[in-house]
């Protein structure tokens, strides 16, 4: 840390190997610049210049110590522009973390109607689960994400934006297929498929069926949406999943009328944390598609 507020001027200097051009380069003394070398040979304790009258030459100790702070001012004048180029207003980006379940529909239809007023924002995305999320974003990896439950934690900043009915999916041949609604308690002797532990569907999942007096069997787990509906299809059990993208023919989907299944959809960002100019301008966008999230749910086949 002592060292780093006179290595660009020691780049300078080995450059011009010329204590005035530098200083004139950097527009400062050349009194500055030569007080400056000579406290940096101090602290390294080699010599990195030779004098020669107002000239200097590099010692071989300051040819090799020139190279490496080129490659790093160089790297620092990377990331400076990355910074920059991810602030700017028109063309930033926005690290931005969503649920698997809002993959295929919902969030590439966001991106589309954000980007009709802002085209050359980029996104980083990451699909994951809510609490991997909130990690991530702490870690400062995301600066928002959409996620459910909706988490009430002191350290962040949430608005519930919409809400997303499930169905009790279960398979065409399943004895209750026929129905096009059903109590939950009528699936308590059934076998359920759920996303893993640590899923906000998979809290959900467990807090309906203990609302609907009974425990659910846990026959499979999994991390995607399609994926258990796919074991559903193939008759190993049942599942409460939001409505799909594409209805399946192998399964049905049944809307839940006790208790009430639905869960509730919101944004979630770090309290105190700056925003850029296009982070700032997707959560305002975001905020302003209360209600209108989710969409209408598919069709029951």
């Amino acid at each position: 840390m002592r060292l780093s507020p006179r290595l660009a001027q020691f780049a300078a200097v080995a450059r011009r190997e010329h204590i005035t051009g530098a200083a004139r380069d950097l527009g400062v003394p050349q009194s500055t610049v030569s007080r400056a070398m000579t406290r940096l040979e101090a602290d390294l304790g080699v010599e990195l210049l030779a004098r020669h009258g107002r000239t200097v030459s590099l010692t071989r100790a300051g040819r090799d110590l020139a190279r490496a702070v080129e490659r790093a001012l160089a790297d620092l004048e990377r990331a400076a522009e990355a910074v920059r180029t991810d602030a700017d207003p028109a063309a930033g980006r926005v690290a931005f973390g969503f649920l698997h379940t809002m993959g295929p529909e919902t969030v590439p239809a966001l991106l589309r109607d954000f980007r009709k007023d802002y085209p050359r924002v980029r996104f980083s995305l990451v699909q994951s689960y809510g609490e991997d999320m909130i990690d991530r974003m702490r870690s400062g990896e995301l600066d928002l994400c959409l996620t459910s439950p909706v988490p009430d934690e002191p350290d962040l900043v949430t608005r519930r934006l919409d809400e997303q009915r499930l169905h009790l999916v279960v398979p065409a041949d399943h004895r209750l297929a026929g129905r096009r609604r059903v109590r939950l308690a009528e699936a308590a002797e059934e076998p359920f498929v759920t996303l893993e532990t640590g899923y906000g569907l998979r809290r959900l999942t467990e807090a309906l069926c203990e609302r609907a007096g009974f425990r659910p069997r846990i026959a499979f787990e999994g991390e995607e949406p399609d994926t258990l509906r796919g074991l559903v299809a193939a008759g190993l059990g049942v599942a409460l999943l939001p409505p799909p993208t594409v209805p399946r023919p192998e399964v049905r989907e049944l809307a839940v009328t006790a208790p009430r299944a639905a869960r509730e959809i919101g944004v979630a960002w770090p309290i105190g944390r700056p925003d850029t100019a296009p982070v700032a301008a997707f959560k305002k966008f975001l905020l302003s598609r209360r209600g209108r999230l989710t969409g209408a749910p598919a069709q029951t086949p």
